[in-house]
């Protein structure tokens, strides 16, 4: 039985089949999620668990070469902008609705019980080396 890092097996599988270039989407409870893209739903109750957990255990297991999210997170989630500014030094800013479509090529989508606006990234997959 697997005793450190992300237990939850379907998370971790997704994960494990994951390679370079890959997108991520780690979203809150209210982002539309295409067909398409595998989707683990971790949301349990509203905020539970936060954008800010999930994403932490996501990195502590994922290389990630870069990040896209909304432009509206800075002015309409100040706590989250600066969440991914301190994770994401090229952070890359467009607008919610070219998220929103740029959802559509994920190859994973992890949702959070996140329940404040605009707590959303796309993570584009790099390698270790």
């Amino acid at each position: 039985m697997k005793k450190t890092g992300i237990l939850n097996r379907h998370l971790s599988g997704a994960l494990a089949r994951l390679g370079h270039t890959d997108l991520v989407v780690v979203c809150d409870i209210g982002l539309p999620i295409p067909e398409g893209p595998t989707v683990v739903d971790l949301a349990f109750r509203a905020s539970v668990p936060s954008f800010a957990e999930v994403l932490t255990g996501l990195l502590e297991e994922l290389e990630v070469e870069g990040a896209v999210a909304a432009a509206e997170v800075r002015q309409a989630n100040p706590e989250c902008g600066a969440l991914l500014d301190s994770h994401f030094p090229g952070l890359e800013l467009v607008p919610h609705e070219e998220l929103k479509a740029l959802t559509r090529q994920a190859r994973l989508v992890v949702r959070t019980g996140e329940a404040r606006p605009y707590a959303n990234v796309a993570l584009r997959c790099g390698v270790p080396f």
